[in-house]
């Protein structure tokens, strides 16, 4: 029976072809050329051959020249040159080139041949072998590198909506949707003001889902060169561009079976969208210089601060692909809006940066958080937590924070209270008033929703209702 290799015989005599032939028929499938020309055609269209005889003395091509092309092409294939004359200085060559594997003289020993054919072709299976191990090895390594990446951006814990503070009722309002659609594989376009937690939400969808225990891998679309954001996503082919030395995964593929969370959407170019279109249309991608298409299972969600409808009427951003991305739309509310869960936000703040100095601050003095629920804050929650953040760095130990630690912003933007008694503490209790007189009025008159919506208990509220006579 033939063996698993096949052999490649070059001479332009037919005896010495023939000659060959007989001796290694009986094990291997013998392909002949009678020039290097021939030679290489066949090599090109029969990858499975292992080794090659080549003659030295050949017209037009001669065998050292045929095995230095073949060496860059071919890296494991097994050379043998045969020669009847004393051309020892292109034989020197290509063996110290590291290029030949042996070379016998005419005419062979037949025993010698077969034997060394036989260990040839041994070595070669070792050399793919290798090969194979070492692309197993580096797909591997980049496999686990682009986890590590991510696996870091996981370490603080799994987001689920324990995570998420608020009692508002904007806020509950959306988890709900979120608790919904978590359940669901469906794509999901989370939009709002920049500072609104959006990647939050994000994260919320995703380890609520069935997918939890799959990646969530994140892009910025706007945080990247636009020439590089396509291969980043799709990765792409050695080859494809400069700078492309090797085989690399997108983030598509590495989110395989998981989420994929693509912020700042609305910044994607044109010939991006396209691709994207492709994703959600048909749930397969192309790296970057490849035909071949790659199937993926990927949940998409998307996020943006734009105004997508504006865009689509701008022409910067596709109809149909704003209407794949929105199959679900989130919207955060901004922090004006939930202005009720600011004393929570604060508080969750300062305890994780205690936790994380063990300075021992003690909270914000209630005039403190009064001037900090009178501003609007344009920049959201996360403006909060810088502003939270400052104070912290002023305060002492063991201390609470007062108004004269907030920014000098937040200060000046401070409107100055009246109060009947001209004191601070009846600014403050005038401006608690305000708050609850706002979220009376906001739930019709409901003291239980009330009472949530500002996170007090309902005999707390009551009290202050008694204290401010809002009946």
């Amino acid at each position: 029976m033939p063996d698993k290799h096949s052999v490649l015989v070059v001479d332009d005599e037919p005896s010495s072809v023939g000659l060959l032939r007989i001796t290694l028929g009986m094990d291997h499938k013998v392909y002949e050329a009678t020039d290097g020309e021939a030679a290489l055609q066949i090599l090109a269209d029969h990858p499975e051959i292992g080794l090659a005889i080549i003659d030295q003395r050949m017209p037009g091509m001669t065998g050292a020249e045929l095995i230095q092309r073949t060496s860059d092409r071919y890296p494991e294939l097994i050379r043998i040159i045969l020669t009847g004359y004393t051309d020892f200085d292109s034989l020197v060559e290509a063996i110290n080139g590291g290029h030949v594997y042996r070379y016998l003289t005419k005419p062979w020993n037949k025993g010698e041949l077969a034997a060394t054919v036989r260990q040839g072709l041994d070595l070669y299976d070792l050399t793919v072998e290798n090969r194979r191990l070492q692309e197993e090895l580096r797909v591997a390594n980049e496999h686990l590198r682009v986890e590590n990446v991510h696996l870091k951006r996981e370490a603080k814990g799994k987001y689920r909506f324990e995570g998420i503070v608020g009692n508002s009722s904007a806020l509950q309002k959306m988890l709900g949707l979120v608790e919904r659609v978590a359940q669901t594989d469906t794509t999901v376009l989370i939009t709002g003001e920049t500072g609104t937690g959006k990647e939050l939400i994000a994260r919320a969808v995703h380890y609520n889902s069935a997918r939890a225990d799959k990646p969530f891998v994140t892009e910025n679309c706007g945080a990247i060169a636009q020439d590089l954001l396509t291969s980043e996503l799709f990765g792409h082919k050695r080859g494809a561009f400069t700078g492309a030395l090797e085989d690399r995964k997108g983030l598509f593929e590495v989110a395989n079976g998981g989420t994929i969370f693509l912020d700042e959407i609305g910044d994607c170019p044109a010939e991006l969208q396209t691709r994207l279109l492709r994703v959600l249309d048909q749930g397969e991608i192309r790296r970057v210089g490849e035909s071949k298409p790659i199937k993926i299972d990927v949940r998409v969600l998307a996020a943006t601060h734009h105004d997508l409808e504006q865009d689509v009427e701008a022409g910067t951003f596709r109809r149909d692909l704003l209407y794949r991305l929105s199959v679900f739309h989130l919207v955060t509310p901004p922090l004006r809006e939930r202005k009720e869960d600011l004393p929570l936000l604060v508080q969750h703040a300062l305890d994780r940066l205690n936790a994380a100095s063990g300075r021992g601050v003690l909270g914000f003095t209630t005039e403190a958080l009064a001037a900090l629920s009178v501003h609007d804050f344009p920049g959201n929650v996360r403006e909060l937590q810088n502003e939270v953040e400052r104070a912290y760095a002023l305060a002492d130990a063991d201390s609470y924070i007062t108004p004269d630690l907030l920014s000098p912003k937040l200060q000046r933007d401070t409107p100055a209270v009246e109060s009947t008694d001209g004191s601070l503490r009846g600014a403050v209790e005038q401006f608690e008033a305000q708050l609850v007189r706002e979220g009376l009025e906001r739930s019709g008159g409901n003291q239980t929703k009330t009472a949530v919506d500002l996170g007090l208990s309902r005999r707390a509220l009551i009290d202050k209702i008694q204290k401010y006579a809002l009946r």
